[in-house]
């Protein structure tokens, strides 16, 4: 059995872990309506590149 011969130190553990972390979705302000959406994605108001892509259900 391929076993350490030594117990991994914390520091040696969270150096090989630092790249394993959460990132901040990037945001971009829609100019017409203000609101923050995701890059190429449709704005919960139904926009997308300023103009109406989706109906209302009225």
């Amino acid at each position: 059995m391929a076993t350490p011969a030594r117990r991994t130190s914390k520091a040696r553990k969270r150096m090989r872990r630092g790249h394993i972390k959460l990132t901040t979705p990037n945001l971009s302000l829609d100019p017409k309506t203000g609101e923050y959406t995701m890059p190429h994605h449709v704005s919960p108001s139904g926009f997308y590149k300023g103009r109406k892509v989706i109906k209302d259900k009225k």
